[in-house]
Parts: C-alpha cells; sequence; structure tokens
C-alpha cells in the first residue's frame, strides 16, 4: 500500500513539473499581442486607454509600440523598459522612462532569440526596409517584431500631442497637434512590427509595418517617418524561430 501511495505521489510531481516547463515556454514565446485597434482611434475617437503597460508582468524580451493614451504621446517598450517621449510647452520633445502609462491601442512581444541580417546597401529607406523584411520572412503568415540597428544619416520622426478635449472622428483630427522631429548621425534602434493581415489594427492601411525609433543617447523617440541609414551600418534581427 506504501509503495502504491509513493508510485502515485511521484506521477503526480512528473506531472506538475511538466506543467509547469510549458508553463515557462508559454511565458517566453514570441506571439504577437495586440490591445485596441488604430481604426478604432482614428476613426471611431476611441482615445482613452485599452491597457495599462504596468499589467504586462513578463518584462523578459517585451518589445512593443503605440501612442500614449488620448494621443499625448509614443511609447516603446524596449526589453522590457517603457519609454515615453511627449511634447514639451516649448514645443521641444523629451523622453522619459515610466510604467504606469496607459495606451489606446498597443502592439507588444516577448522575443529573446534573434538572427542577424546585414542589411544590403541599398536598403537605407524606410520602404526598401519593408520590401526587404517581406522577402526575408515570405513565407512567415503571423505577425512578429523585428529590430533594426544602425546609425541615422537622417531620420524624420514624429510624436503625438492632441489638445484637451479633442473629438475624434479621422485620421486629420487624430493627427492634428502632432509634430515633426528631425535627427541627423545618431546611432539609433528601430523596433517594428510586421503584418500581412493587421493593416488598420496597429499598421496603417498602406502599410504592412509599423515603425519607432530611439536614439542611443535616450532624448529622441517616436513614430518613424523617413529614414537614411548609413549604408555599412545596418542590422535587421528577426526573431530566430522565424523559417
Amino acid at each position: 500500500m506504501n509503495l502504491k501511495y509513493i508510485a502515485l505521489f511521484t506521477c503526480i510531481l512528473v506531472f506538475a513539473s511538466c506543467g509547469s516547463k510549458n508553463d515557462s515556454n508559454q511565458n517566453d514565446n514570441s506571439e504577437v499581442k495586440v490591445a485596441g485597434a488604430m481604426k478604432n482611434v482614428m476613426w471611431k475617437g476611441e482615445l482613452g486607454s485599452v491597457i495599462s503597460l504596468d499589467t504586462i508582468t513578463n518584462r523578459k524580451g517585451l518589445f512593443g509600440i503605440g501612442p500614449l493614451a488620448y494621443l499625448k504621446g509614443e511609447i516603446l517598450l524596449l526589453n522590457g523598459r517603457a519609454y515615453v517621449s511627449r511634447i514639451q510647452d516649448d514645443g521641444t520633445p523629451t523622453v522619459n522612462i515610466e510604467e504606469n502609462v496607459n495606451a489606446p491601442f498597443f502592439v507588444y512581444a516577448n522575443q529573446n532569440d534573434w538572427k542577424e541580417i546585414i542589411l544590403p546597401e541599398n536598403v537605407v529607406g524606410i520602404s526598401a526596409i519593408e520590401d526587404f523584411v517581406a522577402r526575408q520572412t515570405k513565407d512567415v503568415t503571423e505577425p512578429f517584431v523585428f529590430k533594426i540597428h544602425g546609425t541615422a544619416l537622417k531620420a524624420t520622426y514624429h510624436i503625438q500631442n492632441l489638445a484637451d478635449g479633442s473629438v475624434v472622428t479621422n485620421p486629420d483630427e487624430a493627427h492634428a497637434g502632432q509634430q515633426s522631429f528631425k535627427i541627423f548621425n545618431k546611432k539609433v534602434v528601430i523596433i517594428g512590427f510586421y503584418s500581412k493581415n493587421h493593416q488598420g489594427i496597429f499598421t496603417h492601411h498602406d502599410s504592412n509595418m509599423h515603425l519607432h525609433v530611439i536614439t542611443s543617447d535616450w532624448k529622441h523617440m517616436g513614430h518613424l517617418d523617413e529614414l537614411t541609414l548609413d549604408v555599412q551600418s545596418g542590422t535587421l534581427l528577426l526573431p530566430s524561430e522565424l523559417p
């Protein structure tokens, strides 16, 4: 009888151990998650919070992008740390590390293993990057996060800065107050999310990717609009599990 109970107890421990291992793998997976939708912000005026970043508990290799609630700034999750850019009263941009921030739509994923690809010399702008990423991942059907490291010879990014009490019923109204800023000869990290099936959700209607850029000195961060990379500096990092 004692031996029977010992065997039963051993089986329970084995199953519990397997269950814990599976939970751990799920916590570290690279599934892209989406809260809210860009089109609901742009066309329905749903500007408030659909996600609080401090509720995302797994910060290991966590990356994400989206606007700040009520379109008051931009958010970038970079390896678990939340960078928030806003426009100050004097019109200058500022970047701070914050945890308790909210977004009206947001895309994010945990990604810890990467494969590096040196960008060809002709891949220096946004459209060329999108074409190159598409070619490298032509058999991929699910959305994924990617990174680019390099030196931006020049780049333009914007920060949302909607006035208090604004009512939004179309993209032009959503972008009112938005300001653009330029950077020159800066080392940058670009975080992008790519999908063939999420236009209007976390990418614009005319693109399969959404990009945020941050400079290595953490002084500039926002939605990337224009880019010219140094031809000898660009490195693309894709999830290692992609075919």
